[in-house]
């Protein structure tokens, strides 16, 4: 029985001992053969990418990129040049070709081949300016672009951190993690940057304002230079937001490189800019569905790396009215969807404030007289008799443009006092501002007509919108904001309107005559044609009957391309009428979950359509592929910075420079 017993265990042992002998043989066999692609990929993964050989993968570290004629070509750095310094993707195409820079600057621009490695701690600010007030606040806006840098160099400290957690964990010595020190600069013996200093000098000489105005200067000009191991970088502007665009700028001048681990900025650069056109804005509608603050402020920090200046924050219409006033929160806990699911006024306030340190000016809209109906349903409890009319009514089709219905009563003097004190309130949080929106838009003619019958109706608008005006001048302390807006209508062209004091924005088609008799009548303009510039196009529709929608979606492409000033064939006067134009997101069919998606990176489009105006219309039908390539970059950037902005193309394209487009 022994015996047997030992015989097993050797054959056993002699068994295991011709396995590993097989293997070994069959894994030189492999190696020998130099054709062999997977061979060759199979022993540079074993050796070179992991330490563990069960743990097989690609990461994009398989790829370098060369510039060749302006552009970055991929090739396999594993297979062919991995005794070369790997170059990342982005360090290629920011050192390659024409300046990525988005939206792209007007004036003279040149940028360097050379970049060299920082950290965020080498990095010293200086501002020179008259102006107490703008040196604050261009001070907090550069604490902004510090903490977006320190965004992007945290991703070298948790690589770093995760390895030092590994190497613990793998000493055994029973730690798990390494403390992450925020003066942790990255720069260390087997990794050094090659900058010891990098010297912002801001210099602001001309205008001490510090909120956006009709005609406010956002001119500036950029010079880097580099010489041993400091760059300096100037900045001259004549103004805050000058000075603001210009790190927007700055910061896409630099980047992280996932080689060398650590912030890069181009070497020598000059840069001259201004925007072609001074309202370049976004509109939220925070009624249909409410939005958090925190994913506003999200959007504002899109706004802000996109050089859009004015977020149009339509606060409340017929389906809620979110904003808890001071003076009515009746209106808020009559019309909210929920008590959390509102805008108090410290809320309002901190949103202006985030808004304001990134160049943006907040326009609050309070739509009048139609869109107002959940909320305003409490006036006869309160002895203010009915404020709005045919809230809820059905069949809402004979009454308003979408369900739920309500429209102001334009006959109840209680209605103007609420507005009065509501503009009040806003322009108060807000702050000093040149604009403001009094809504106008869609009234039903219908609905009044069931409690006005022997009244001309078209004059009833006419008459609420010159009380809401003389309202909204009281709230400002008797004189109105310099352009008063409202929506463009079937109403907007009666004469009753004035031309200096009103402007217009246009929503309709591009194509319809409401465009060409405003220019016309000499009204200013704020275009957000719906057949280029409605993000919210092209889902379908969200009821079962009617279109409740409008159809196709609008690409990137479709807003990028979008130049209306030149289909209208406007004279050098008239364009001077044309303010800007605006992208708007109606929200029936978007909440938060979708927000980032639906915006970005389609309001960068118009971004850079407002800011440059590129004329590009000897290739009418398509983009050009350099814009292709700027716009894939910056895209990646927002991404980078926590937007979750949609995709224009597959990775390979982004990859692969000009490939396939």
């Amino acid at each position: 029985m022994a015996l047997t017993a030992f015989l097993r265990r050797t054959l056993i042992a002699l068994f295991a001992i011709m396995t590993f002998v097989l293997m070994v043989f069959y894994w030189n066999q492999d190696a020998l053969k130099p054709s062999s692609y997977l061979s060759t990929f199979d022993r540079l993964v074993r050796t070179k990418l992991v330490t563990d050989p069960g743990k097989i993968f690609v990461s994009e570290k398989t790829w370098t990129y060369k510039c060749v004629n302006d552009r970055c070509v991929r090739q396999h750095y594993l297979t062919e040049h991995h005794r070369e310094r790997r170059v990342p993707f982005l360090t290629c195409s920011m050192t390659c070709g024409a300046p990525n820079i988005w939206p792209e600057p007007t004036g003279k621009v040149t940028l360097g081949s050379k970049s060299l490695t920082f950290a965020t701690a080498h990095v010293k600010a200086n501002v020179e300016t008259p102006f107490e007030k703008v040196e604050s606040l261009f001070r907090d806006a550069f604490l902004v672009f510090m903490d977006d840098l320190r965004l992007i160099e945290s991703i070298a400290k948790e690589e770093k951190h995760e390895g030092e957690n590994q190497a613990a964990a793998e000493g055994g010595d029973g730690a798990t993690s390494v403390p992450k020190h925020p003066d942790d600069t990255l720069c260390r013996p087997d990794r050094p940057c090659e900058l010891d200093l990098v010297e912002v000098t801001v210099k602001i000489s001309k205008y001490p304002d510090v909120a956006l105005r009709v005609d406010t200067d956002e001119s500036y000009n950029i010079t880097v230079k580099s010489d041993g191991r400091k760059t300096s970088v100037r900045i001259h502007a004549k103004g805050f937001f000058g000075a603001r665009n210009a790190l927007t700028t700055l910061q896409q001048m630099i980047w992280y490189d996932d080689e060398d681990k650590l912030l890069r900025i181009i070497g020598r650069a000059y840069v001259e800019d201004a925007p072609k056109f001074g309202y370049r804005g976004l509109m939220l509608d925070t009624s249909r569905h409410y939005f958090s603050v925190e994913a506003i402020k999200r959007t504002l920090s899109g706004m802000a790396l996109s050089k859009l200046n004015r977020f149009h924050w339509h606060m409340t219409d017929s389906q809620s009215f979110p904003f808890v006033s001071r003076h009515y929160p009746q209106l808020a806990i009559h019309g909210a969807y929920s008590n959390h699911e509102v805008y108090t006024t410290e809320d309002v306030r901190d949103i202006v404030e985030f808004a304001r340190v990134r160049g943006i000016q907040v326009i609050p809209e309070i739509d009048a007289p139609a869109h107002a109906g959940n909320g305003w349903d409490w006036g006869p409890k309160h002895g203010m008799g009915e404020l709005s009319l045919c809230i809820n009514q059905q069949p809402w089709s004979f009454y308003c443009g979408e369900p739920p219905c309500g429209q102001l009563n334009p006959k109840n003097n209680n209605t103007y006092l609420v507005l009065q004190r509501l503009y009040a309130e806003l322009l108060e949080l807000t702050g000093p501002t040149d604009f403001f929106h009094l809504g106008g838009d869609e009234v039903n003619l219908d609905c009044w007509a069931q409690f006005f019958n022997d009244t001309d109706l078209r004059g009833l608008w006419c008459e609420f919108m010159l009380q809401a005006f003389q309202r909204l001048r009281q709230a400002h302390g008797g004189t109105a904001p310099k352009v008063t807006v409202v929506w463009s209508s079937g109403l907007t062209s009666t004469p009753c309107l004035s031309k200096n004091s009103f402007a217009v924005q246009v929503w309709g088609g591009s194509t319809w005559q409401e465009n060409f008799d405003l220019i016309e009548n000499g009204f200013n303009l704020i275009i957000s044609h719906v057949d280029a510039w409605y993000l919210d196009c092209g889902f379908g529709s969200w009821r079962s009957t009617g279109e409740g929608a409008c159809s196709p979606y609008r690409t990137w492409q479709n807003v990028y391309k979008h130049r209306p000033w030149n289909r209208m064939r406007l004279t050098p006067v008239q364009m001077k009428q044309i303010l800007g134009g605006e992208v708007c997101l109606w929200t029936e069919q978007v909440d938060e979950s979708t927000l980032d998606s639906r915006v970005w990176p389609r309001a960068a489009a118009l971004a850079e359509r407002l800011w440059t105006d590129p004329d590009d219309e000897h290739d009418f039908d398509a983009v050009h592929k350099d814009v292709f390539s700027r716009f894939s970059v910056f895209r990646n950037r927002l991404v980078q910075l926590g937007i979750k902005a949609e995709a224009i193309f597959p990775k390979y394209c982004a990859q692969n420079q000009d490939e396939c487009v």
